[in-house]
């Protein structure tokens, strides 16, 4: 019998492989930028890329749910994601009810449940398969320094001072509220499918709300970033956050991505 032909797919990855990593960052931002231009040319309407982002998000929740209903096991997730993700969307639903009122509140609503059931699983129905000592980050570390940078960085808007500075507090918390998931996969070394799927939507909607900032700030040629006159600061600022949250999680869709093109069912993080 002959020998079995590799896949295209395989033989591009283990060309991949064998580059420098200047080269595998180079073909990362080249892919990038592809994506984005392809964006640009597709979608006209800018706040589509928004919905598209809140889109997938809840998709990546309702892979959990149907994990917790079909393996009946919570292990691999952090409870502690969860819990930072119910807390900014549920911030985000109370400004958004207040100053916008329109679709992304609906979506953000029907999350923000399915996160709520998430937590209840985790917490009493699957509690004997949550790991505990692997989901180790302590929450304040994350929520004090949002709090504390959301009372002088905030939207300039007519609406209630406590309405634009909780509206910054769950726009900060949300880019970094994968951390404790992401440490607990680290932790574990090893991420079962139904993480994985979960943690990689979490990266293309954050792909896609970054792209939305990049596409603005080129189209005005950086203006985009001052349209408020005393919100300088935070437009400034909540563009750096879609920026941390899409660098925090391109690593980890990386090795996805590397798992998925391998035929690897169980992703193994690096050390």
């Amino acid at each position: 019998m002959g020998r079995k032909r590799s896949s295209p797919m395989n033989v591009f990855s283990e060309w991949v492989k064998k580059q420098s990593m200047r080269m595998k960052i180079c073909l990362g931002a080249m892919v990038a930028l592809l994506a984005l231009v392809a964006l640009k040319l597709t979608i006209h309407d800018h706040n589509h890329f928004f919905i598209g982002s809140e889109i997938i998000h809840a998709l990546g929740i309702f892979v959990l749910i149907y994990k917790l209903k079909t393996k009946k096991t919570c292990s691999g997730l952090s409870l502690k994601t969860q819990e930072l993700t119910a807390l900014f969307l549920a911030v985000r639903l109370f400004c958004s009810t207040i100053m916008e009122g329109d679709i992304h509140t609906v979506l953000d609503l029907t999350t923000l449940v399915s996160t709520l059931w998430v937590i209840y699983m985790i917490r009493f129905k699957l509690k004997s398969t949550y790991i505990k000592e692997l989901d180790n980050l302590p929450l304040y570390y994350v929520v004090v320094p949002c709090a504390i940078l959301a009372i002088p960085i905030h939207p300039f808007t007519p609406h209630f001072l406590i309405t634009r500075i909780f509206w910054a507090f769950g726009l900060y918390l949300e880019a970094v509220s994968v951390l404790p998931q992401l440490r607990l996969m680290q932790n574990a070394k090893m991420i079962e499918p139904f993480t994985a799927h979960y943690v990689f939507a979490l990266g293309v909607s954050r792909f896609l709300a970054c792209a939305h900032w990049i596409i603005k700030i080129y189209e005005t040629r950086g203006r985009y970033l001052y349209l408020i006159g005393s919100g300088y600061i935070w437009f400034s600022a909540a563009f750096l956050s879609e920026i941390v949250q899409t660098f925090i999680l391109a690593d980890f869709c990386y090795y996805y991505i590397k798992s998925f093109i391998q035929g690897q069912l169980i992703m193994r993080m690096p050390v």
